[in-house]
């Protein structure tokens, strides 16, 4: 059991639960960051779990706590304030390095438009998970699993033969729910291991919480785009302050990022085109290095005779985490 005893809103938040986090849509930047506080029998993975968050964004943005044993009452970031891939805001978005999947229902008449986001597994680096464009096909409750011949090559080599089909229950790794994609053999799916969601562990397909992947089934209808993207690093505006945020790259690319500083530097010019910018170079080479995972002030959109102190005076976390009495 948590103890949430800090939250700053910075938009407006519909809903909190270990199942959902549901924001109205109104610019790039969505949700908060929450300090939360361990019991002793706490792990990293049970915070992760608890508050809808994957394992290693969960180490990115607590890079200095032990994630078997954090203590009691030890102070964990939960790094749920997000920065909107680029992306079509439509039907679903997967952005791999982040290792999170966002879903823009359809909405009627003059319905608010919403967001939710959910924590996802990827395919391990020798079974990437495919980036490009493609829509749902399937949906399947109970699926039975038939893994494919190279997954059964695999698991008899480490001595764990596989079945042919392996029938919908509580040994199935599909879990409950699977909605087919487009692309031939990949599927968003549930798990029977929700601890290892937030990694990179599967054979290519995107892995949910059993909870997440429940509400996106019946939510999602056959048709509904989805998106699969390839960005560690996201830029966004909100509040006339341009924010940053970068994960670690996949392993496989890092000829891709090799030259990050510059690469970041075009997002922000092509996000912030026509607009006068101030940007505060320190702490922009401060967050791609550090690499949280969590969104940062690093400039502001220069529309007021504040900008030079606001850049000057600009904390590190720029106040998105705020204690309460």
């Amino acid at each position: 059991m948590l103890c949430r005893y800090t939250l700053f809103m910075t938009c407006s938040l519909l809903a909190s639960t270990a199942s959902a986090l549901t924001f109205e849509l109104a610019g790039d930047v969505i949700g908060e960051l929450v300090l939360a506080s361990s019991l002793q029998s706490d792990t990293l993975s049970d915070v992760a779990r608890a508050y809808d968050q994957g394992y290693l964004e969960m180490r990115w943005a607590n890079p200095t706590i032990d994630p078997w044993l954090p203590g009691e009452e030890t102070e964990i970031i939960v790094p749920s304030l997000y920065v909107l891939p680029e992306a079509p805001k439509r039907g679903i978005v997967v952005n791999v390095p982040e290792m999170r999947l966002y879903f823009f229902p359809k909405t009627k008449g003059k319905d608010q438009r919403k967001v939710s986001t959910h924590p996802i597994s990827i395919g391990r680096q020798q079974w990437t998970t495919p980036h490009g464009v493609t829509k749902i096909v399937a949906k399947v409750k109970d699926p039975n699993w038939y893994p494919p011949e190279s997954i059964r090559e695999e698991h008899a080599a480490e001595g764990d033969p596989l079945p042919k089909i392996v029938p919908a229950g509580p040994e199935n790794p599909l879990g409950a729910f699977a909605i087919r994609l487009g692309l031939p053999g990949y599927l968003i799916h549930g798990t029977n291991r929700p601890y290892g969601i937030g990694m990179r562990v599967t054979h290519g397909c995107v892995r949910m919480y059993p909870k997440d992947v429940e509400e996106i089934f019946g939510k999602v209808a056959i048709g509904t785009p989805v998106h699969i993207v390839n960005q560690p690093y996201k830029v966004g505006i909100a509040h006339n302050k341009v924010y940053l945020e970068v994960h670690p790259h996949l392993a496989e690319d890092r000829d891709v990022f090799r030259e990050q500083f510059s690469h970041v530097v075009e997002l922000i010019v092509a996000k912030t085109a026509g607009r006068d910018v101030q940007l505060n170079w320190r702490a922009l080479q401060h967050v791609i290095l550090e690499k949280s995972g969590i969104p940062i002030s690093v400039g502001v959109i220069s529309n007021s005779d504040t900008v030079v102190d606001e850049l000057t005076h600009m904390p590190a976390d720029d106040g998105l985490v705020r204690r309460l009495n």
